[in-house]
């Protein structure tokens, strides 16, 4: 009745007259008794081998891989699915998260299953922006801590200073140094990254000029994570801007021993490549094409 008819546990319980407890007890028992078998077939078994096949290249604890309708659909709404119901298992009472920000991050909030968490706590990992924009730190840090109930401590500052004498001066006097200081003790950090060549969230958002792209890309930059530019190697490239984004240094994010990389897309291989070597992450959520090419890559 439950696997071919499709009905459900209540309807079950009410046709044999007993309750749904006994349903879904008589249903495991059926399944350690053999009764029942499941198999994966066709796409979702090709998904399973990628996820092992992730693991076991990168050294991660734990891949999950989205499928895509094609070739050329938005990876964006399926990582994000896939990103939101993790998230929703994973988070705990008593955490601090540390998190980043991009169209991929803001595209798992319709998919997390809220719920109220005690002492859960949501330290944005970058400075917010000047012009209130859908995609942006403040924004997603302060959506994701409301979905658990938690508070959410934000850096006041712009994403990107003119230099470091400024971005000492935010830190030690305007009261920063309290909000990084949280990032001492994470218990977890949610990232993505950005793409150098594409038209990923900085560049959208005009916090970085074609010409100093044009500069970090001879530097043989493949991407940034929180505004921390990086070769495919995983090595931050020699450029100065990379002492101005107001944002958390790696170091602290290494610290963390929950590491969520959430990425994909055919334009982000290289630079998620890189990410993986930079900040070593515990769990990879990316998309199936991308995971292929992740795989096959030397």
């Amino acid at each position: 009745m439950y696997f071919i008819e499709q009905m459900t546990q209540n309807d079950i319980a009410e046709v044999l007259g007993v309750g749904r407890v006994t349903v879904v007890r008589m249903l495991a028992e059926a399944r350690l008794r053999n009764e029942i078998k499941i198999a994966i077939e066709g796409d979702l078994s090709d998904i399973v081998r990628q996820e092992r096949a992730l693991e076991q290249k990168f050294g991660v604890q734990r891949a999950i891989v989205a499928p895509l309708s094609g070739e050329g659909a938005d990876p964006i709404p399926t990582i994000g699915a896939a990103t939101g119901a993790y998230l929703s298992e994973a988070m705990k009472s008593g955490m601090s998260v540390g998190v980043g920000w991009g169209r991929t991050l803001t595209g798992t909030l319709p998919y997390i299953s809220g719920k109220p968490l005690s002492d859960f706590r949501v330290i944005s990992l970058l400075g917010g922006v000047g012009v209130a924009r859908r995609t942006n730190p403040a924004e997603f840090a302060w959506r994701f801590a409301q979905a658990f109930q938690g508070d959410g401590y934000l850096i006041p500052a712009p994403a990107v200073v003119d230099s470091i004498e400024t971005k000492r001066a935010l830190i030690e006097r305007c009261g920063l140094s309290e909000v990084f200081a949280l990032a001492d003790s994470l218990d977890a950090v949610l990232v993505s990254v950005g793409d150098i060549a594409s038209a990923s969230t900085f560049y959208r958002g005009g916090f970085l000029t074609e010409a100093e792209r044009e500069k970090l890309a001879a530097k043989g930059a493949v991407g940034d994570l929180l505004f921390h530019f990086f070769d495919r190697a995983g090595k931050l490239v020699d450029h100065p801007i990379n002492q101005l984004g107001m944002s958390v240094d790696v170091d602290r994010i290494l610290r963390a021993p929950l590491r969520i990389l959430t990425s994909g897309g055919s334009d982000k291989i290289d630079a998620l490549l890189g990410a993986m070597k930079l900040v070593k992450p515990t769990v990879l959520i990316t998309d199936e094409h991308s995971a292929r090419r992740m795989i096959e890559a030397p």
